[in-house]
Formats: structure tokens, sequence, C-alpha cells
């Protein structure tokens, strides 16, 4: 009795490890990032953005809105990604508002067109360039998200953010005195020199 129940749990134990090996593999949500160039500026400059979706199957359509700090940061453009037309269909891009209220570029979307199926793997959906007009730190955060498949379900995506660190110009007046404070230390240096070389 004992050899046929240590038979019989090996059975059992050789059909689990046979059901878990057929099972798929987990997939992982994609991702939409934001990546910055340069990754901080002063003001005056500019922060080109690319939002960045990797690991996604069959994107079909998404739209989003971008969160960020006023004081520091100002959108002055948005253009298309090359992501969504990779496979060289037909797409539609807008941004319903990019400058409009301070802090968001609301609902920036893009789709694709015709019964195609869509696009998989990673790339840029949306650029996005910004204005520095303040010193400070912004976090960069997504809302209002939507990932859709070509079959119109929705693709749950993870949502990463992005800090900017941006910095002022130095005033004219900081250069000046920079400049006079170079000046003396020349003058010091020959001053030092002359009297190392004159005869005794």
């Amino acid at each position: 009795m004992l050899n046929l129940n240590k038979w019989k749990y090996q059975a059992g134990a050789a059909v689990l490890a046979a059901a878990f090996a057929v099972m798929p593999a987990y997939a992982a949500d994609p991702v939409l990032s934001i990546v910055a160039t340069p990754s901080s500026g002063v003001v005056g400059s500019t922060i080109d953005l690319d939002i960045v979706v990797s690991g996604v199957s069959d994107l079909y359509a998404y739209n989003f809105t971008l969160l960020f700090d006023p004081a520091y940061l100002q959108a002055s453009a948005a253009t298309e990604g090359a992501f969504l037309g990779a496979d060289g269909g037909s797409t539609d891009f807008d941004v319903v508002d990019l400058s409009g209220t301070p802090g968001q570029v609301f609902y920036v979307y893009g789709v694709k067109f015709g019964a195609v199926p869509g696009v998989s793997g990673g790339g840029s959906l949306a650029h996005l360039r910004f204005d520095v007009i303040g010193a400070g730190t912004s976090t960069l955060s997504f809302a209002d998200v939507v990932l859709v498949d070509s079959s119109n379900a929705d693709i749950t995506p993870q949502l990463s953010t992005q800090t900017l660190i941006t910095s002022a110009v130095p005033e004219p007046q900081t250069y000046l005195m920079l400049g006079i404070g170079l000046v003396g230390l020349a003058a010091l240096r020959r001053r030092s020199a002359q009297g190392l070389t004159s005869p005794c």
C-alpha cells in the first residue's frame, strides 16, 4: 500500500509539473515613460520630451494628459512620434490643449486608420517641447491615460514619472564680477612673476 501511495504521489507531481510547463509565460504590462533631452536646463533654454511606450502588443490608439509645474516649464510644441505609424499605415495625431491651461498638456492622442492591426514593440508616441521659464524641480506625470488595441480592448500600462531640475542663468553682474576677479588674478600673478625675476 505504501508503494502504491508513493506511486500516486509521484504521478500527481508529474501531472502538475507538466501542467505548469505548458502554461503561457507571464507577460509584463507595457510601460509608458517620459524621456527628457537634455535631462536638465537653464532658464531660456528648451527641453525635449519623448513619450515612449515599451513592451506593448497591438497598440491601435492612445491618449494621455501630461502634468508638470507651470512655474518652471511651458509647453511650446508637439509632434507625433514614429511608433504608431511604423508599419507605414495612416495615423491621426493632435493635442486638444497644448498651452492654454498652465501645468498640463491636455489630451494628446494618436490613432491608426482602417481595419488594420495595431503596432507591437516600443517607440515614441509623441514629442513635446518645453521652454524653461523658472528655476526649480518639476515632476512630470501622466493623467487620463488610455491605450487600446485593434479590437478596442483596453491595454493597461505601467506609468512612469520624470523629474526635471532647472536653474537660473547667472545675472550679467555676476559675469562682470567674475571677469574683474580674473583680471585681478592675472595682474597679481604677473606682479609676482616680475618680483621673482627682478635683480636683487
